[in-house]
């Protein structure tokens, strides 16, 4: 879910896979959280910035991971919007360190059973 974000703008197709919610989740919050702001062209076509991708990951963990109504994370955004950012950011942290640990630990269960043979 950490990918690296590279690229200046991301359209809402690439930002709903990084996501991983539908595109009408991301209009419907747009209108809801007053921080989500994508840049628009003539078409209307959205353009967010890694930004905007950090703070609709922020509101995807308060919303769907911490199970908040969209205006308790919206006022959680509001009153304590650095401290949420950080809290967030150790999950995944932590998670990063989990999936890792995982994978080590199933590396060494395969070589273990690879000598138990």
């Amino acid at each position: 879910m950490n990918e690296e974000l590279n690229k200046k703008y991301y359209k809402i197709s690439e930002v709903a896979e990084i996501i991983n919610v539908a595109p009408s989740t991301l209009r419907f919050w747009e209108g809801q959280f007053t921080i989500i702001k994508p840049r628009r062209n003539e078409k209307g076509t959205r353009f967010y910035t890694p930004k905007d991708i950090e703070t609709i990951r922020m509101i995807h963990f308060l919303v769907k991971e911490k199970g908040l109504k969209l205006e308790a994370a919206q006022d959680q955004i509001k009153r304590n919007h650095s401290g949420v950012s950080r809290k967030y950011e150790a999950i995944e942290r932590l998670k990063n360190i989990r999936e890792t640990l995982q994978q080590m630990l199933n590396a060494i269960n395969s070589k273990a059973s690879y000598y138990k043979k």
